[in-house]
């Protein structure tokens, strides 16, 4: 009878080990993974920015996205956030990039703008985000300036936070509690205006 414990101690054991080393192994796969991501996609979005004439003139607003196509680039300076947008908020999407909530404005339309990202990857900084923080969405048809006018938390229910709105805004949406382990309860707005 001892002798089959021990079996099954040392069997528990490197069971353990194994999936551990799997959960390990996959952690650098999707860091490793997200990290080339957001590199090769900003090197072709700064690429398309220097060849664009710098005439002031923004370019006109492309059609509507695809769902996976690179929509541009969001920098919060003071927080040091700068992260691809991909248009949509599947799970692909959101672990390589920031995602364009579907049914929302567009960068250079009128509207709400709306985007999406994990709590404890591209928009973990948001914890420490303020009022009058400035952020920009860069995108080859222009770079479009905003700033923080609030915060606030709201229930995953709360969809009102994405409607329309009759000038240009931006509403960042991820989830919140910052520190929760597991599924969080609700989540975290910071809502933007254009700055003029």
């Amino acid at each position: 009878m001892r002798r089959t414990r021990i079996d099954l101690v040392r069997w528990l054991e490197r069971a353990l080990l194994v999936v551990g080393l799997a959960l390990v192994a996959y952690f650098v796969y999707v860091q490793v993974e997200t990290y080339l991501y957001q590199t090769m996609e900003n090197r072709e979005l700064d690429a398309l920015l220097s060849s664009r004439p710098d005439d002031g003139v923004r370019a006109p607003v492309r059609p509507r996205p695809t769902n996976g196509s690179t929509l541009g680039r969001i920098e919060i300076p003071r927080l040091g956030v700068s992260a691809v947008i991909r248009a949509g908020v599947d799970a692909r999407t959101l672990r390589l990039a920031v995602g364009h909530i579907p049914g929302t404005a567009i960068p250079g339309e009128t509207g709400n703008i709306g985007l999406a990202g994990h709590r404890d990857t591209f928009f973990r900084r948001l914890a420490n985000i303020r009022p009058d923080d400035e952020i920009r969405i860069v995108t080859p048809e222009g770079t479009y300036r905003f700033r923080v006018d609030h915060t606030r938390v709201v229930s995953p229910k709360d969809t009102w936070v994405l409607n329309p709105t009759r000038g240009t805004a931006l509403t960042l949406v991820t989830c919140y509690p910052f520190g929760y382990v597991g599924s969080a309860p609700d989540r975290f707005i910071v809502r933007a205006s254009a700055a003029t």
